[in-house]
């Protein structure tokens, strides 16, 4: 097994983090199966249970770089579907992949992207998390901010039946923003795939049934 070298201007916190990195088994299986982060197992792992993302579909990564998720949403939605990457930052072309080199969060960008896939999509996916503060209080508020933000960008931008899937911690916070999941999807549950570790605070709200009509 690889080891990290000393290195005495690391803190405390990035040394445990790359420890945790290089003992990491799906850290390695990226590596050797050719994909760009771990989070494409939590994805893929989540959909192999509740498969939603199906051949032909339209898919919508928000905040998708480095592009763990786009490339298995390519993967499973295969050539007649379609994968629409979102981001800020920059992010090498992945086969299958259509990245926009811009904000979910501009007011624009629904209409745009309807255009763009000639309707709605039936997909919408959110693995973003906030740059973390060291604060753990702070930290939950800014990653259900922008929980809450992908939430609304779905409603805008969903087919009926869609589902939304994105990434939450633990904490209670997220009271309001599953009353509302809730009211305008026919089942919203809390998913842990097994490649998301143990002892995180990260969950996954998965959203399916979108009614379309009501949140309308």
């Amino acid at each position: 097994m690889a080891k990290l070298r000393p290195d005495k201007n690391r803190t405390p916190s990035s040394r445990a983090w790359l420890e945790r990195q290089i003992s990491d088994p799906y850290v390695a299986r990226a590596k050797k199966e050719g994909f760009r982060s771990r989070a494409a197992y939590k994805l893929a792992e989540i959909d192999d249970k509740y498969r939603f993302l199906k051949a032909g579909g339209r898919v919508v990564d928000l905040g998708a770089a480095p592009g763990g998720w786009s490339e298995i949403a390519a993967m499973r939605v295969g050539d007649r579907g379609r994968v629409i990457a979102l981001d800020i930052l920059d992010m090498k072309p992945i086969p299958g992949v259509e990245f926009l080199h811009l904000d979910f969060l501009d007011a624009s960008v629904p209409d745009r992207l309807k255009t763009i896939l000639g309707g709605n999509a039936d997909v919408v996916l959110s693995d973003m998390a906030a740059n973390t503060t060291g604060h753990r209080k702070t930290d939950h508020l800014r990653i259900m901010a922008l929980a809450e933000a992908a939430a609304l960008f779905a409603r805008e931008v969903l087919a009926g039946g869609g589902t939304f899937l994105c990434k939450v911690l633990q904490g209670g916070t997220e009271t309001a923003l599953l009353a509302e999941l809730k009211r305008d999807f026919e089942s919203v549950k809390h998913v842990k795939p097994p490649a998301s570790r143990t002892d995180s605070a990260e969950l996954y709200l998965l959203a399916r049934g979108f009614r379309h009509s009501r949140a309308a």
